[in-house]
């Protein structure tokens, strides 16, 4: 998996800019309750599974040599909080072949990390107080956050 920081700063109202390395892009929440300048927090967690599969597929039949013209992935999420993911392959596959690029696009990374049970540990961070130092990530440009154990005591 990557081992770049992904950074999320705030913008206005629900809008959300995030940072992976050089690149950029914007989340949000459609009206009423955002301004729907980019996809949902879910959407894109479907989209990194879409790209994995579709990924994955792909690099198994360029390595095999199979004639694979095209992967199309959509997901969604089913009606009781579960994923569903289509899968289309077109080309002059065989059954065995087809069947094969199925069980690849089971065990992309994405997928993996979905099925299993994650263990995320949140870490209270402290933002650096108007007019105190601002330490930046080398990687992402956003503000580094200090530990509570880090920002020095009220009155001291």
């Amino acid at each position: 998996m990557s081992t770049r920081i992904v950074s999320v700063a705030e913008g206005r109202g629900l809008t959300r800019s995030v940072a992976v390395g050089t690149h950029r892009l914007t989340a949000d929440e459609p009206e009423p309750a955002g301004a729907d300048e980019g996809p949902t927090p879910g959407e894109l967690l479907l989209a990194a599974l879409g790209c994995c599969t579709s990924m994955a597929v792909r690099a198994y039949a360029d390595r095999h040599g199979w004639p694979l013209q095209r992967i199309d992935v959509a997901v969604r999420f089913g009606t009781r909080g579960g994923i569903v993911k289509n899968v289309g392959l077109s080309g002059e596959l065989d059954p065995e072949q087809r069947e094969r690029l199925i069980a690849v696009a089971g065990r992309c990374p994405v997928h993996q990390l979905l099925t299993r049970e994650v263990s995320i540990v949140t870490v209270p961070s402290l933002l650096a107080e108007p007019g105190e130092p601002r330490d930046v990530l080398a990687d992402t440009g956003a503000p580094a956050a200090r530990s509570a154990v880090d920002r020095p005591a009220a009155g001291g």
